[in-house]
């Protein structure tokens, strides 16, 4: 139970609260479309009056949300700001993406009852204009302002349309429309197996929000759902003159005509903060993206891993940072995130880009990878720096026993944590707050270990001549393997240096037993706080987050932390 609220009670509270304002505001407009000043709204729609506004409220509220947790710089700046104070808070910002897809499904869950609800509306409108019966008080209602008097209560004026037609000559409808096709493309594009195969497609159609959030603001700029006015209602009691509407503006009648008129739109006031924090974010992005980025060298790994170093000026990042890169030569409008494998220390940043998509290939053919001869450094393409931004990695000195996993080039912000412990306890002698760290790496390939093995190498040989062997422990797990590769291994297994890595700490193979692993840990250090980092696929994390829950042993608590960008 500790475990349970040290990694998920903050993150469960912040959940409940969004959950129960969505149910309060939903109550809440509800009943307030259940009062007199909408009696003969009802009386022409019924429930689905109510039913179509609450969910709209609901939509204001999260709509307000859905920015906030992309705006990046501004969570730096909170990130900042707070893990001074508490690094549980901390630590809620790093599930910005999680909180940003839950609004998302929450937006599009109220906007399908919204629909839902304002179709019936639609066709109540409709049969209310059809049913020429001056008898009946729907036929009546309709009727108003059907002269000179602009009070009108039914949207549909006459018996010779349709809803269709009403929907695409009307404010609200042209914009609904458009807010629900936008929707609709930014949700389907945004699947998994969408963003990840195809992400041009996935980066392109979310940018529909633009038109989202401008149909939103004017949606209801016709105020198409209306109501009894406030003036009209102390000399028009609606309980008492409904019965006698056919006595309405005749002598002698107490009941008036009813003066009818629409809600003043009131979206805007919900979403102009959070859109006009969205567009300071979107300036500080292009006022940083054109500052000029030197590509100092670039790297071909094996496995197809490209490195890129650079330099900027003015560039300060903390360990497991990410950037955003552009390269205008391939798209002016596509920014991908790769994570920081340079160490603070250094005079350059560097990123280690896989290839694995079209933009990452063109890329790679940009800098000469598919080319024998070396690259002229005037010749390589010029790319555009966002960031850095800050990750759940940044937090890793924070704690005295810190896990690091990395699955295949998940590895990258732990070579940034890896190299600043280089230069802070090896070559500069300097004291940190963490006394032991455990490096975990999953690998399927045995490509994948080159590019990272030197770093490792290094980092051995300078712990062992210092006597620092007990400061990391790491374990290198290759996962697949073939025949021709399996014979070598047993060949060469009794040699000093490990046949795939050169490290003198062997290559273990298959997956690593987490359970004994944790188990492990928690009796080596009773009593204490331990960091678990990820970065890695989603089936990994639920393993790990399922560990960090179910091991309370020894009074030791595993907080976990996973890269989400």
């Amino acid at each position: 139970m500790g475990n349970f609220a040290a990694n998920e009670g903050l993150s469960v509270f912040v959940i409940l609260v969004w959950l129960g304002i969505n149910a309060y505001l939903f109550v809440e407009f509800y009943r307030r479309f259940l009062v007199e000043k909408w009696f003969y709204t009802r009386v022409l729609l019924g429930q689905a009056l109510p039913w179509a506004r609450a969910p709209a409220a609901c939509l204001n509220f999260n709509c307000l949300l859905i920015l906030l947790p992309v705006c990046r710089n501004l969570l730096s700046i909170l990130r900042g700001s707070i893990q001074c104070c508490s690094r549980t808070a901390a630590r809620q910002l790093d599930r910005n993406l999680t909180f940003h897809k839950l609004v998302a499904y929450m937006i599009a869950f109220h906007t399908a009852v919204h629909i839902l609800a304002h179709l019936f509306n639609f066709e109540y409108f409709m049969d209310a204009q059809l049913d020429r019966n001056s008898s009946l008080l729907t036929f009546v209602l309709s009727e108003i302002g059907s002269r000179d008097n602009a009070s009108f209560l039914n949207p549909i004026r006459t018996n010779e349309t349709n809803p269709t037609i009403v929907m695409f000559t009307t404010i609200a409808g042209l914009t609904g429309v458009a807010i629900t096709l936008a929707l609709i493309l930014i949700i389907t594009s945004s699947m998994e197996v969408i963003r990840r195969s195809y992400f041009e497609v996935f980066w392109y159609t979310h940018h529909l929000f633009v038109i989202f959030f401008i149909g939103l603001v004017f949606h209801g700029f016709g105020r198409i759902v209306r109501g009894q006015t406030d003036p009209d209602l102390k000399v028009h009691d609606p309980k008492v003159c409904a019965e006698r509407f056919e006595d309405w503006g005749k002598p002698g009648s107490n009941c008036t005509v009813p003066v009818f008129a629409g809600n003043p739109p009131m979206t805007w006031k919900w979403v102009v903060a959070p859109m006009f924090l969205y567009v300071c974010e979107r300036i500080v992005r292009i006022y940083r993206s054109h500052q000029k980025v030197v590509v100092t060298k670039v790297v071909m790994h094996p496995s197809k891993t490209l490195e890129l170093q650079m330099k900027r000026k003015g560039f300060r990042m903390e360990v497991g940072q990410y950037v955003f890169i552009q390269c205008p030569s391939i798209s002016r409008l596509e920014w991908h995130p790769f994570t920081l494998t340079s160490a603070p220390e250094e005079d350059y940043f560097s990123a280690h880009i896989r290839i694995v998509g079209d933009w990452t290939q063109a890329l790679y053919e940009a800098c000469g990878g598919d080319k024998t001869e070396p690259q002229e450094a005037w010749n390589l393409p010029k790319v555009a720096i966002d960031g850095p931004f800050g990750t759940a990695s940044e937090d890793v000195f924070r704690y005295e026993v810190v896990m690091l996993v990395g699955a295949g080039i998940g590895v990258t912000p732990f070579a940034s944590i890896l190299k600043s412990v280089w230069y802070k306890r090896i070559q500069n002698n300097q004291d940190v707050f963490t006394k032991k760290i455990y490096f975990y790496w999953l690998c399927p390939e045995t490509e994948a270990f080159e590019w990272f093995a030197d770093l490792l190498q290094s980092l051995e040989g300078q712990m062992l001549e210092k006597g620092m062997t007990d400061f990391l422990s790491y374990n290198i797990y290759l996962t697949r393997w073939k025949e021709t590769e399996a014979a070598h291994f047993r060949v060469h297994h009794e040699a000093e240096n490990d046949p795939i890595t050169g490290l003198k700490q062997k290559t273990l193979y298959g997956k690593p037993n987490w359970d004994n692993e944790f188990t492990s840990i928690a009796a080596q250090h009773a009593g204490t706080k331990v960091g678990v980092f990820l970065c890695g696929p989603p089936m990994l994390g639920k393993s790990l987050e399922k560990q960090c829950l179910s091991h309370t042993e020894s009074n030791v608590k595993f907080i976990f932390n996973k890269e989400n960008f």
